[in-house]
C-alpha cells in the first residue's frame, strides 16, 4: 500500500503547486493591452477540430463574418490545442479567438488569460444554463459555449434485429441495459462498448444520484454510496463480458468498434454521427436516451467555449466575431455540417426538429451534468481515468476514495 500513498502524496502536492502557481503568477495577464479600434481588423482564430467538416464549417462562418464586417479572419487548426495555447500565452502572443475546453477553462480564467465578454453577447440567456455555468468564473460568464452534445445510447439496428430484439426492447433502466447487452453479445460482437473514461462512465454516477462534487464545486462528493453503486454496476457488466472498453476490442475509440460492427451498442455524443458518415457510411443506427438509474435519468453535457484573449489587441472585434459565430443561423449551419447541437436553446430546438431521432444528443434539464471546472482538476480526472481503465478487476471503493482525496487537494487549492 505504501507505493500508492506515495503516488497520492505526489499528485496532491503537484495539484496544490499547479493551482497556486496559476493563481499567483502573471501568466496570461494581458494588463492594459492597447486596443486597435479603427479600420479593418485582422483576427486570428485557433481551433481544435473533429475533422475536415468542422474545419470547413468554421472557415465558412468566418468568411461570412468577413463579408459583413470588413474585418479579416485567419482560422488556424491546432495539432495540440492546449499545448499551442499554453505556448502562445507564455510568449505573450495568443490568438484573438480560440476554443477553450471545459477542463482547462478554470486554469485559463484564474491565470487572467481570458477576457470576460459574456455580458456583451446578444441574448446571452438563450444559451443553456448548464453550459453557461461551465464557463462561469467568480460569478462572471467569461465565455459562451460554441455548441454542445449530451450522451446517448446508440444501437446498431441490424445487430439489434439479428438478436431478435424490437423497439419494445429499447432499454429504459439499468436492468434493461444489462439484459439486452447480454442478448446482443455473440462471438465477435460485444453488447456494449465504450471508452473507459469518466466522461462516459460518469453518466451512471449521475443516474445513481451521485457526482464528483456538489453543485457549487466546493465540496468533493466522490466517495459516496451512490457513486459506488454506479461503478459496481458497470463492473458487473464488464465481468460478465457484455460490456467492454474500446481497447479490449482492438479499437481506437468506441465509435470505431461500433462502425466495424464489433459493438452492438455504444455511448457517445453527436460527434459520432459525423464520424460514421465519414468512416462507416451506410450503418443504420438509432440514438436513444441513456437508461435511467436508481435516481432517474442522467447524462453528461460536453462543450467548448469561444475564448477571447485578454492580451488581444482586437478584443471588441473578437467579441463581435464570437457574437456572429453564435447566432442561431450560424449554429444551425454548423450543426448541419458536422453534427454539433447548437448551444442556444432556441437554435437547438430548431436543429433537433430538423434532425429527428437525435433528440437524445440535445438533452437538457435537471438530469444533465456538466464537467467539473476547477483549476487543477484536469489532473484529478486524468488520474481517475487511469484508475477506471482497470475497473473490471479493481476495487471501485478504492478508486472513489482516491478520487475523493485527489479532488479535495484540488478544490482546496483552486477555490
Amino acid at each position: 500500500m505504501a507505493p500508492r500513498r506515495t503516488t497520492l502524496l505526489a499528485l496532491t502536492t503537484g495539484i496544490t503547486l499547479l493551482a497556486t502557481a496559476g493563481c499567483s503568477s502573471s501568466f496570461g495577464d494581458g494588463g492594459d493591452t492597447e486596443q486597435k479600434t479603427g479600420g479593418k481588423q485582422e483576427l486570428t482564430v485557433l481551433i481544435g477540430t473533429s475533422g475536415e467538416a468542422e474545419t470547413a464549417a468554421v472557415r465558412a462562418a468566418a468568411s461570412a463574418y468577413e463579408e459583413e464586417s470588413g474585418n479579416t479572419v485567419d482560422v488556424q487548426v491546432a495539432s495540440d490545442l492546449n499545448q499551442q495555447l499554453g505556448q502562445a500565452f507564455a510568449g505573450n502572443n495568443p490568438p484573438d479567438v480560440f476554443y477553450v475546453e471545459t477542463h482547462q477553462f478554470a486554469n485559463y480564467a484564474s491565470g487572467g488569460s481570458l477576457y470576460p465578454y459574456g455580458e456583451h453577447i446578444t441574448d446571452v440567456e438563450d444559451f443553456s444554463a448548464t453550459l453557461r455555468q461551465s464557463f462561469t468564473y467568480d460569478d462572471q460568464l467569461v465565455c459562451v459555449p460554441k455548441d454542445t452534445s449530451s450522451l446517448g445510447l446508440v444501437i446498431n439496428d441490424d445487430l439489434w434485429e439479428q438478436a431478435g430484439l424490437t423497439p419494445d426492447d429499447y432499454p429504459a433502466t439499468w436492468d434493461d441495459l444489462r439484459r439486452v447487452a447480454g442478448e446482443l453479445t455473440d462471438g465477435s460482437v460485444t453488447g456494449l462498448v465504450t471508452s473507459s473514461e469518466y466522461q462516459r462512465l460518469g453518466a451512471f454516477m449521475r443516474q445513481a444520484g451521485g457526482w464528483i462534487t456538489d453543485p457549487a464545486q466546493t465540496t468533493m462528493t466522490a466517495d459516496s454510496p451512490e457513486n459506488l453503486q454506479a461503478l459496481e454496476f458497470v463492473q458487473g457488466m464488464l465481468q460478465e463480458g457484455t460490456w467492454k472498453f474500446a481497447t479490449e476490442v482492438d479499437a481506437g475509440w468506441a465509435g470505431e468498434a461500433f462502425g466495424k460492427g464489433t459493438a452492438a451498442m455504444t455511448i457517445e455524443g453527436s460527434w459520432l454521427a459525423g464520424a460514421l458518415e465519414t468512416d462507416f457510411p451506410g450503418i443504420d443506427y438509432t440514438v436513444l436516451p441513456l437508461p435511467e438509474g436508481p435516481a432517474g435519468p442522467g447524462t453528461l453535457a460536453f462543450t467548448n467555449c469561444w475564448g477571447v484573449a485578454q492580451q488581444s489587441a482586437h478584443r471588441d472585434a473578437a467579441v463581435e466575431l464570437v457574437d456572429f459565430l453564435t447566432r442561431p443561423d450560424q449554429q444551425i449551419a454548423m450543426g448541419n455540417a458536422f453534427g454539433a447541437v447548437p448551444s442556444r436553446e432556441s437554435a437547438a430546438a430548431d436543429y433537433l426538429a430538423e434532425h429527428p431521432g437525435t433528440e437524445a444528443w440535445g438533452a437538457s434539464g435537471d438530469g444533465v451534468q456538466g464537467p467539473v471546472t476547477v483549476g487543477g482538476f484536469d489532473r484529478v480526472v486524468g488520474q481517475f481515468n487511469t484508475d477506471l481503465e482497470s475497473l473490471r478487476t479493481a476495487d471501485p471503493a478504492r478508486i472513489l476514495a482516491d478520487l475523493q482525496s485527489y479532488g479535495e487537494a484540488a478544490l482546496g487549492a483552486g477555490n
